[in-house]
């Protein structure tokens, strides 16, 4: 394999080792790339669906509505265990959502004390596309791997995932 380039994290495990040689850093080799390289794609989906007037986190409100499936409902409660958000955290979006006539909130008929949110015509058109915007940044990223690479990565990542799972 051949030899990359030194990049930030390197610099720092340097530094490490100068001030504590008896530190084993292999974690922090991978965990702050990792950290690194996910604040750096954040950034960039940020920018893939500004075009589309929404953010992320609102992405992926949209998003976790669109993979639902017909008729692309659920409830609030649903929405924030799968996005691992606060009920506070969550209205902020759906109020936003709701307001640009992406998505609509009404009375769920099994639950008098419930709700439900729906994507609009005008959210599954926009998600549908914005969805693209944002593989095309994720994709554009990882054709620094090829397809071995890729699919090697994504295994390990998953079993550290795994192994870090509450």
């Amino acid at each position: 394999m051949q030899q990359q380039p030194a990049d930030p994290v390197d610099a720092i495990i340097e530094q490490w080792a100068r001030v504590r040689p008896d530190l084993d850093t292999r974690a922090m080799e991978v965990f702050g790339r990792i950290f690194r390289l996910s604040r750096a794609m954040g950034d960039r989906m940020e920018k893939a669906y500004k075009p589309y007037g929404i953010s992320r986190g609102e992405f992926d409100v949209l998003a976790t509505l669109r993979r639902s499936g017909e008729p692309y409902t659920l409830s609030p409660r649903e929405l924030s265990a799968t996005l691992m958000l606060t009920t506070g955290g969550m209205t902020g979006r759906l109020d936003k959502l709701e307001r640009a006539g992406l998505l609509r909130r009404s009375p769920d008929p099994h639950d008098r004390r419930g709700l439900q949110v729906t994507l609009t015509e005008e959210g599954l058109r926009l998600v549908d596309e914005a969805v693209g915007a944002g593989l095309a940044q994720e994709s554009d990223a990882l054709s620094a791997l090829d397809t071995e690479e890729a699919g090697h990565l994504a295994g390990l990542l998953r079993k550290l995932l795994d192994a870090t799972a509450e």
